[in-house]
């Protein structure tokens, strides 16, 4: 009977906090405009999503309008933020000191579409493959990653690319679909053209 009481309150405490940020605290002002209100609304996001995630680390950032589902997976390393209006899974696991830009869609899962005979809606998902974003990245302004890939340490890349595929270490990445072009730290005459 104990079980279930505190099973009872833990879930009580969550629906709590999912209202409170998906009805209040996501519709605030971002968070470097129009203040004091801009301050309230990364406050009241942050200490929603602390008790959302899994794990959310110190000077997080959840900016206005960012959807990630109920966030019960969700791991977010120290100084890092969620952009303007993204959009990611509930199991995406990012780094330490991570930014992102606005509109940012990180895909969770896909239709399958293996069986010719069965329409694709009618198939189901894949298995989710979490997204994991390394320490220091800079994802632009929409961005669109799939599902499954990781984004290496110091990674940046650029607005409005699509990555399809895994992001090396330190690579600068751009385009639809993403290419490195060069890495953080190579002279002019060793870059990838």
């Amino acid at each position: 009977m104990r079980a279930r009481s505190k099973l009872f309150y833990y879930l009580a405490k969550r629906r709590f906090w999912y209202c409170f940020y998906y009805g209040l605290a996501r519709h605030l002002p971002i968070s470097y405009r129009f203040q004091p209100l801009g301050k309230l609304g990364k406050m009241c996001r942050a200490m929603a999503c602390r008790r959302l995630f899994r794990s959310c680390g110190q000077g997080v950032n959840v900016e206005r309008g960012a959807y990630f589902d109920s966030g019960w997976e969700l791991e977010i390393g120290h100084n890092s933020g969620l952009g303007i209006n993204c959009d990611v899974p509930f199991d995406l696991k990012i780094g330490d000191d991570v930014m992102m830009g606005p509109d940012v869609f990180i895909v969770g899962n896909n239709h399958r579409f293996d069986d010719l005979n069965i329409p694709m809606r009618l198939q189901g998902n894949q298995e989710s493959r979490p997204v994991r974003v390394g320490d220091d990245v800079w994802i632009g302004a929409k961005v669109i990653i799939l599902p499954g890939l990781t984004i290496g340490k110091g990674a940046i890349i650029g607005a409005g690319a699509v990555v399809t595929k895994d992001v090396p270490p330190y690579a600068i990445c751009v385009g639809n679909p993403a290419r490195v072009i060069r890495f953080r730290g190579d002279t002019p005459h060793n870059q990838v053209v």
